[in-house]
């Protein structure tokens, strides 16, 4: 699965419990509004560094999948 912007922070932190220290480092809180709500500087740092941190990519995963 890749991490997207229309994710929630909370979403992402109860399947990945690793990203809370990117979440954190970030100053991003964790609730029910999307990335792309709550990311408004850095956007593509923020989300490199979560898929990063969870091993994510689009090699990784299929579409759709």
């Amino acid at each position: 699965m890749v991490i997207q912007t229309n994710m929630t922070s909370k979403a992402i932190t109860e399947v990945w419990e690793e990203t809370v220290e990117v979440f954190q480092k970030y100053n991003v809180p964790i609730t029910e509004k999307s990335l792309q709500v709550l990311v408004t500087e850095n956007t593509l740092q923020v989300l490199s560094e979560l898929k990063n941190v969870v091993g994510s990519s689009t090699t990784t995963c299929i579409e759709g999948g």
